[in-house]
Parts: structure tokens; sequence; C-alpha cells
């Protein structure tokens, strides 16, 4: 049960972190106008969400770490 919530934590944190980032890029009124600062955002939430991503597959799999 323990390894279980690890593993819910480990996919819901970033899946969170990289929603929010996306979701705060996406309010900016234009894409032209995305700075560097924008889209290191943008690249932080996709590596979050892919980090999320591998999480579920690995926990699909049923592989434990330990």
């Amino acid at each position: 049960m323990a390894n279980r919530r690890k593993t819910l934590a480990a996919i819901l944190i970033p899946v969170i972190l990289g929603l929010v980032g996306l979701l705060t890029v996406m309010q900016r009124p234009r894409f032209q106008a995305f700075r560097t600062v924008d889209v290191v955002q943008l690249v932080a939430s996709g590596m979050c969400l892919g980090v999320a991503l591998v999480g579920v597959v690995a926990a699909l799999r049923g592989e434990r770490h330990q």
C-alpha cells in the first residue's frame, strides 16, 4: 500500500506542476511575444508531463523500484 502511494505521488506531482506551467503560458496573449522565460517554462512543463507519463507506464507494467 505504501508503494502504491509513492507511485501515485510520483505521477500526480509532475502532472500538477506540468499543467500549472502549461496553463500559465497558454494564458499569454500572443505566441510572437513569448520571451525566453516562457519557452523555458514550456520545456519544463513538457518534462514534468513526460516524467508523469513514464510513471503511468511503469505503474501499468507493474515495475517496482525499491
